[in-house]
Order: structure tokens, then C-alpha cells, then sequence
């Protein structure tokens, strides 16, 4: 109950943002860390408004991503984390449905330094994001990996990873 509500808080905070907020998206995600956690993901996303190397086969692009994500775990408590990264996607030529290609690489906070079997060594948290996807009438849908660790910058550095199905909607 306690996840549910957090979700619902979330999303309703994320959708007052993106209503008062020009070109602001919204996108929910949901998929396991590689413990099997499993990660529900609420996010909101503001396009860059440049594209470069723009050809008949597609064009590069991004967006500024911000995220809340919360990890059920089974033997641990459960954790949160708040994320904002640059994202730059390559998003390939099409007339209704256009194939894409994203990695970006932002900083995360975490409520706990455990999660499952991974001691994470800081709250603060590096976030590398590897995804492919379909963007067709204002919506996308895509596969997302995402890996968090310190960098080494404290020990234990265990990292985790989340792998993610996700829907984005433009407003």
C-alpha cells in the first residue's frame, strides 16, 4: 500500500509539473534490477529544442530527464531514488513510426545506501542509461537499461542495474 501511494503521489505531483511546464512529457516505467527488485519509475521529460547531423536517415537529439524511482525489495527495505540526466537520442527517419536510439549519463540520489544484496557505498549515485524504442502521434514506447553506481568515489561500490519497459506521452 505503502508503494502504491508513493506511485500515486508522484504522478500526481509529475502531472501538475507537466501541466504548468511547456513541453514537459510525462513517462511511467516499470522492470526489475538485476536482483530481481522489482522498479517502478515515474519521470518527466523536456525536449531540447536543437537537433545536429540531421539527414535522410534520422537525426540526433535529447532531452533533459528528470525521475523518481522506487525499488521494491524483497530482502531489504525497500529504497528510493530521485535522478536528472541528459539524455541524447538518435532518432531515426520515418513517417509515422520512428525507431530510436538513447544513452545519457546523469546523477541520482538514494534513500539508502542497501539495496538487496548491493551496498551502494553513497547515496549519491552516477546513472548511465542505454535504451531503443518506437516514437509514433506523441508517444513512445522503448526498452531502457540503467546502470547506478558511485564511480569508486566510496566503498562498497556495488552498482545495480534496473531493466525497464517504458511509456512516454507528450503534452
Amino acid at each position: 500500500m505503502k508503494k502504491l501511494f508513493a506511485l500515486v503521489t508522484a504522478a500526481s505531483v509529475s502531472l501538475v509539473m507537466a501541466g504548468t511546464v511547456q513541453a514537459a512529457d510525462v513517462s511511467v516505467a516499470i522492470g526489475q534490477s538485476g536482483d530481481s527488485t522489482m522498479v517502478y519509475r515515474l519521470g518527466a521529460q523536456w525536449d531540447w529544442s536543437s537537433s545536429w547531423l540531421q539527414s535522410d536517415l534520422g537525426r540526433l537529439t535529447g532531452y533533459w530527464d528528470l525521475g523518481y524511482t522506487y525499488w521494491d525489495g524483497d530482502k531489504t527495505a525497500s529504497n528510493h531514488s530521485l535522478s536528472f540526466a541528459p539524455v541524447f537520442v538518435y532518432e531515426f527517419s520515418g513517417q509515422t513510426v520512428k525507431p530510436y536510439i538513447e544513452a545519457g549519463i546523469g546523477v541520482a540520489a538514494f534513500s539508502s545506501t542497501e539495496l538487496e544484496d548491493n551496498r551502494l557505498g553513497s547515496s549519491f549515485q552516477f546513472e548511465d542509461r542505454f535504451g531503443v524504442g518506437l516514437r509514433f502521434a506523441g508517444q513512445e514506447i522503448g526498452l531502457r537499461a540503467i546502470h547506478y553506481s558511485n564511480a569508486g568515489l566510496k566503498k562498497p561500490n556495488d552498482g545495480v542495474e534496473a531493466y525497464t519497459v517504458h511509456y512516454r506521452m507528450n503534452f
